[in-house]
């Protein structure tokens, strides 16, 4: 097993081949492609421009310094705020706050104006936040397996919760008194500033940390916080990363759970975003606990990929995983296609035909043209004057692909960031849904094959009626209303945090709300996102659907993210209840304010029930977190595994749409609606499909429409609660037995 200070290093530091000897992983299982593709990215991290890189904060620390400041007063005062920041960004906190202090005493002594607009606002924000971050670091390090009693909401994991009795809060005399200079700190900004709404959320934050909340708070600055969580019922989730070994240190990033390995437990694969950071593996066992293996996997030197997606791309049984990298930046980055042997990875991006130089963070696997194999879209983001099309690759049944974007009528030139498959017409063939930044989104209808041997989509947008939000982020297919139509959810990502102060207040603010388009089975889609109560600010990364209380409607969790270390909005969670969405991130304790990215809904101890795994993190070299891993409690209703194998159809079913009919104790019978899939465009759940079957007594029939082939298989005999293989054409379902965790 790896030692401790092996696990738990910092990603934002290079680790070298020796250093990663010294943990206790002998050998190299790098294939020479895998070493290739590890120089390819150390050799583009010396050579990258930090000013294209907003987050190179140290590189960008070390050119201001070794310029110095300009001789005119104005400019030197700019200077020293902008090495001030790079130094909070990464992550130098304190010595940042000292050099904010200094800066702070100089505009009062001299008189001196705003080099720029804005420059002493920014400058108060920053002091306030670096005075919490600094309380929340101190209050970790002191704390002890603090638990929130269940219904208060968890902002900050090592802070006392909301609500809290005066004086209840558990924390060390450190964090105590760096809290206690913030509540002045953010209360001298309020009496300058009574409609500063930063500042008011941020000493409601600071009163929550002391425990003082909300009788500590002057009745004029309190926000009804207590509403932040939301109203709804859900048993509380519990943050096990630290005792399953799974709480790595990232900025954010993707995450995968998947059995990569095939030994009948649960694996992990987690990237961050920093150019340096490597992508980690940890493999799972019958004792809860995961050790990672990541040079034993054969990825040391693999770094970097804000989101990982996964698919059997090769038909050989195995899991597969594609790195995507370069999202943000304006100069092109090679992703990684990491083809799996039974958890050996062997980087084949160059010999599958995949390697390209764009920036992205959004891809989605299908088998767009029905022979079987998968094909792949990559998303890529044109901004800043420079143009990146995004890619279309057809797989030519041998492990390698080609790229017919253009020929098939998707060569997007736009900032994409979300991208989702799914059969919206019912007509066999996947289509195609894109997330755009400022601007309209685009949903292509898969038209089929043409006239001279290609194939073609034609963009629906209009007529369907799903262009919104504007700036929107990741987006997925799902049936939420369960009526074999799939509906699209697209999420926000516009927003500040005096946005979120007014929602609490229940005025009007200017934030980018999500959109939820139920699909009239016409072609055409309506909007519901009021109706069903998804109306909220969701500033959203990471985000993904599945179900938390197995009462068969998908639930959904967003990430909050924004690199601006002043934006701290908690993630959130919203339950399906069948007649709306209600807010359960309180109940369930999903409301960290830790930077929210990769998640996956899987049972990763096969207990039954639904657990959560997030890469957390933000995008700055210091805004790192760890990661976590929620464990459900159980209580709720019974669920049915389904592994699907296909034969004409791609290996692992990927699209296949599955209708589970079941019959209550009462004699009344209901039918569950899934496609499929890994989930949302931001996290990856694994292939195999859990699905919520509510209080059935009775499975009545499984039915499996397979993609591409069109074969239909009707199974009975199965059990809720029952875990099944289901071969394509078999009709029939083999049960499966999962291994008990713990």
């Amino acid at each position: 097993m790896i030692d401790t200070k092996c696990a738990r290093r910092s990603v934002v530091l290079a680790v070298s081949a020796a250093a990663w000897a010294s943990c206790g992983e002998p050998g190299d299982p790098r294939t020479p492609a895998t070493i290739e593709m590890a120089d390819r990215l150390a050799y583009l991290v010396e050579t990258v421009d930090p000013l294209l890189d907003e987050q190179m904060n140290f590189a960008r620390l070390r050119d201001l310094t070794e310029t110095g400041p300009p001789p005119d007063p104005q400019a030197a005062m700019l200077y020293a705020g902008l090495v001030t920041r790079e130094m909070m960004n990464a992550g130098l906190t304190a010595p940042a706050l000292d050099q904010m202090m200094i800066l702070q005493g100089l505009l009062a002594e001299t008189g001196q104006a705003d080099p720029v607009p804005g420059f002493s606002n920014s400058l108060d924000e920053m002091t306030g936040t670096a005075m919490l971050r600094m309380a929340y670091a101190a209050a970790c390090r002191g704390a002890d397996g603090l638990e929130p009693p269940a219904g208060e909401l968890n902002l900050y994991p090592c802070f006392p919760n909301i609500p809290a009795e005066p004086g209840a809060a558990a924390i060390g005399s450190a964090a105590r008194d760096l809290l206690t200079r913030a509540a002045l700190w953010q209360t001298n900004l309020l009496d300058e500033n009574p409609g500063n709404r930063r500042a008011r959320w941020m000493l409601n934050l600071v009163a929550a940390g002391l425990g003082r909340w909300p009788t500590g708070i002057p009745e004029e600055h309190r926000l009804p916080m207590e509403g932040l969580g939301g109203d709804g019922e859900l048993a509380r989730f519990r943050d096990i990363a630290a005792d399953a070994g799974v709480d790595a240190v990232s900025l954010s990033g993707g995450g995968v759970v998947e059995d990569f390995n095939g030994d009948g437990y649960f694996d992990i694969l987690a990237s961050s975003r920093g150019l340096l950071d490597q992508i980690r593996y940890f493999e799972g066992s019958a004792t809860g606990r995961f050790t990672e293996r990541t040079a034993g996997a054969g990825l040391h030197g693999l770094t970097g990929g804000l989101n990982l997606v996964h698919a059997d791309y090769d038909n050989d049984g195995d899991a597969d995983v594609f790195v995507l990298r370069g999202g943000w930046l304006v100069t092109g980055w090679p992703n990684s296609l990491l083809r799996n042997d039974g958890g050996v990875f062997a980087d084949v991006t160059v010999e599958a035909g995949l390697l390209s130089l764009h920036p992205t963070q959004t891809g989605a696997w299908a088998d767009y043209d029905g022979d079987g194999w998968l094909d792949l879209f990559i998303g890529n983001e044109s901004a800043d004057g420079e143009t990146h099309q995004s890619e279309l690759y057809r797989s030519n049944g041998d492990g390698t692909f080609a790229e017919v974007a253009e020929q098939a009528g998707l060569g997007v030139r736009e900032y994409v960031k979300g991208v989702t498959w799914g059969d919206y017409d019912n007509d066999g063939r996947p289509d195609l849904y894109l997330s755009i930044l400022h601007a309209p989104n685009r949903l292509f209808r898969n038209v089929g094959p043409t006239a001279k041997g290609g194939w073609s989509f034609e963009e629906v947008t209009g007529a369907a009626g799903v262009a919104w939000p504007e700036a929107s982020f990741p987006t997925w297919f799902w049936d939420f209303d369960n009526d074999g139509w799939l509906d699209l959810f697209a999420a926000g990502y516009a927003a500040q945090t005096g946005d979120l102060v007014r929602e609490l207040l229940g005025e009007p603010h200017l934030a980018e709300l999500p959109r939820l388009y139920r699909n009239l089975g016409d072609g055409t889609f309506e909007d519901v996102t009021e109706q069903q109560g998804l109306d909220r600010i969701m500033y959203a990364m990471g985000s993904n659907f599945g179900d938390l209380d197995n009462d068969g409607l998908p639930d959904l969790i967003v990430g909050t993210g924004d690199p601006d270390l002043r934006q701290l909005m908690p993630n959130r969670a919203f339950r399906n209840t069948g007649e709306g969405f209600v807010e359960v991130t309180g109940a369930g304790g999903f409301g960290s304010l830790d930077k929210g990215h990769g998640i996956s809904f899987v049972d990763y101890d096969n207990d039954g029930d639904t657990d959560v795994h997030m890469v957390l993190g933000g995008a700055n070299e210091g805004d790192v977190a760890p990661n976590a891993l929620y464990q459900n409690p159980g209580g709720g209703g019974s669920r049915i595994v389904l592994v699907l194998e296909g034969d004409r159809a791609n290996r692992s079913g990927l699209g296949a749409r599955i209708t589970v009919t079941v019959q209550a104790a009462d004699g009344s019978v209901r039918s569950f609606h899934r496609q499929a899939s890994t989930g949302g465009s931001f996290g990856s759940n694994p292939l195999r499909q859990e699905i919520g079957l509510g209080d059935a007594a009775a499975v009545t029939e499984v039915k499996v429409v397979w993609p591409g082939s069109g074969t239909e298989d009707l199974v009975t005999g199965v059990q809720p609660g029952g875990a099944y293989l289901i071969r394509e054409g078999s009709g029939q379902a083999e049960p499966l037995e999962l291994r008990p965790v713990g």
